[in-house]
């Protein structure tokens, strides 16, 4: 078997195809998840901290060179003239979306077992006609 034609077999196997189809749709859920924390989440967070802008906290590990034009608060400023600076703040953004990205994973896995498990309170189901029969030829026979 050539290696072409093993590699189309794996390309299309079902659990690869539903696995890239996963990592697509969770690409774009996470640039959902990463939109609410940046728009909607960390504005309030800002508001109700008096302004405090995670974006721009970091913790200055080299010297700032002589040529540069920018603003020295800005991290975004900092990063781009190569200036070494420990980004905490970013971090915490990206902290935030790992958990509630993973929260919401949580609460869909939750959802889907759920709907999986058999409802307790439903009655077991009736038994074939067939084995109706069959029962009541084998009580019929018993009682001979």
């Amino acid at each position: 078997m050539s290696m072409f034609k093993e590699f189309k077999e794996f390309a299309l196997k079902g659990n690869v195809m539903d696995l890239a189809v996963g990592v697509i749709i969770g690409a774009a859920f996470s640039t959902i998840v990463t939109s609410i924390v940046k728009d909607l989440i960390m504005p309030v967070v800002g508001v109700v901290t008096g302004g405090l802008d995670f974006s721009n906290k970091f913790i200055l590990l080299g010297h700032i060179p002589d040529n540069f034009k920018g603003n020295p608060d800005s991290y975004k400023d900092l990063q781009t003239a190569g200036v070494a600076a420990f980004g905490y703040g970013s971090f915490i953004t990206v902290l935030i979306n790992f958990i509630i990205l993973a929260f919401i994973i949580f609460l869909m896995v939750k959802f889907i077992n759920n709907l999986r498990k058999p409802a307790a309170d439903a009655p077991p189901p009736a038994p074939a006609e067939d084995v109706l029969l069959l029962r009541e030829i084998r009580d019929s026979l018993r009682n001979r």
